[in-house]
């Protein structure tokens, strides 16, 4: 098939002028750029117009197609059964998919999962696993077949196969100041995830003081988006918008966040993290054709849980992946960060907020974060909160432990926690964890009297 060719000039002065382009316009700036045809200098041009002006629904499905196309697309025909997956936009303590893959996976739903790295102050799946000793993200596309086949569930980066042109453009993103655009943050999420060879997909958009997307108005518009390129791509979707404004659970580190997360399939959870896992848990165990609600998906979940099956599911996969299972069995036989610093409480009162963004923040400063992209993550380091919202605290206590390999990496840490608690007299009203639902029946305020497993 003989190849389109455009004026690059002529297409970046029209984005820039507020035009819409093509979807052949937008295939040959996608593909000129991945062969190196177009200099970075120009398609920085081109994403900062579409930064000023936006894509319409149209542009925003090009581009995630030609993203998507710009590599392999994975056929699992050979896996049997609806392919799931999940993703999340990012928050603080968001160890979710360490929990609910092994538990869908055990019902019977194929979780095909291509995971990221941490960005900025949010945690990374790949991360989290890496912190396991022997765990290995880097499989071929051939052995992450075969895994998914023998196991229904499979963890893995993103490979240069995948969506190649995602991982040169965000590059690019990342150093001229057009990450937050809500076209491009929506292509490049779906270009990777419908690549992986999934049928259906369950999105977490988080939006609060420790997401991406502060304002819940912004949230509605990505959700919709995300949903509306599942559907032009003819993959079942479901988008849940949940409140980031305190961290997920208590937990915030990679192994810190493993250990979190083996206790909850130990069906020892916190409040929060239950919640959510359950509901995208039983959503994504309903569109796998293994529930026939979304609440009796939350159902199976709970069984998988409290039957052992879905801790069995993660032992099985990191013994698979090259992982010590042993510390799966017992998270006590991991050896700590060496220096652990309590952090106290400088007056009586109730915590009336936390501020993710900060303890995430505290938490990179530790070690478990990245400042530059070179930079390696400390396994150990993070945080563990001891008070939470609407919690009672007297002045002395200790309400969170800074864990960390390095001591002087204490004191701007425990700065950025002291800015994060706020301590008043008056316990606080909380929002909801789940705020709204995207759904083929459109956009709406999440009602949990449909999910009374919950």
């Amino acid at each position: 098939m003989s190849r389109q060719y455009f004026n690059t000039v002529s297409l970046i002065r029209k984005k820039r002028d507020g035009e819409h382009l093509t979807k052949d316009e937008i295939k040959y700036l996608i593909d000129s750029y991945t062969r190196d045809e177009l200099p970075d200098y120009q398609m920085s041009a081109f994403l900062m117009a579409v930064f000023l002006n936006g894509m319409n629904d149209e542009e925003a499905s090009a581009i995630a197609y030609a993203m998507l196309h710009s590599g392999i697309v994975v056929n699992l025909d050979s896996v049997p059964g609806t392919k799931v997956d999940k993703h999340s936009t990012g928050g603080v303590g968001d160890k979710l998919s360490l929990i609910l893959a092994p538990i869908v996976a055990a019902a019977g739903v194929p979780v095909p999962m291509i995971s990221g790295r941490g960005l900025g102050h949010t945690g990374g799946t790949l991360d989290k696993l890496e912190s396991i000793t022997g765990f290995n993200v880097n499989l071929n596309l051939k052995d992450y077949e075969k895994t998914i086949q023998k196991h229904n569930l499979v963890f893995i980066g993103q490979t240069e196969d995948i969506a190649p042109a995602d991982k040169r453009l965000y590059a690019l993103r990342d150093v001229t100041a057009t990450v937050e655009c809500i076209p491009l943050i929506a292509s490049s999420i779906m270009s990777k995830k419908l690549a992986e060879g999934i049928d259906a997909l369950v999105l977490d958009v988080k939006h609060g003081s420790g997401a991406f997307i502060k304002d819940v108005e912004q949230a509605k518009i990505l959700a919709q988006r995300l949903f509306d390129i599942g559907k032009e791509f003819n993959k079942e979707t479901i988008a849940y918008l949940t409140n980031m404004d305190e961290p997920l659970g208590y937990k915030i580190g990679n192994w810190l966040e493993v250990e979190e997360s083996i206790y909850c399939l130990r069906d020892e959870w916190p409040a929060d993290v239950r919640e959510i896992t359950l509901l995208l848990s039983g959503a994504m165990i309903y569109l796998g054709g293994k529930a026939t609600s979304i609440d009796n998906g939350i159902e199976e979940a709970i069984k998988m849980v409290k039957e052992g099956k879905a801790l069995q599911k993660l032992i099985d996969i990191v013994a698979e992946q090259g992982g010590d299972t042993s510390i799966i069995k017992d998270p006590k036989r991991y050896t700590p960060a060496a220096v652990q610093r309590d952090f106290k409480s400088v007056k009586d009162g109730v915590v009336e907020s936390i501020d993710s963004y900060l303890v995430g923040m505290a938490s990179l400063e530790l070690g478990a974060g990245r400042k530059e992209k070179s930079h390696p993550v400390d396994p150990k380091a993070g945080i563990v909160l001891l008070k939470k919202v609407g919690d009672s605290v007297k002045k002395g206590e200790t309400i969170a432990v800074l864990h960390t390999n390095k001591e002087v990496l204490l004191k701007t840490a425990d700065e950025l926690l002291t800015k994060a608690y706020s301590i008043g007299g008056k316990k606080p009203m909380k929002a909801p964890l789940v705020s709204h639902v995207i759904d083929s029946d459109g956009l709406r305020v999440f009602d949990y009297s449909t999910v009374p497993s919950l």
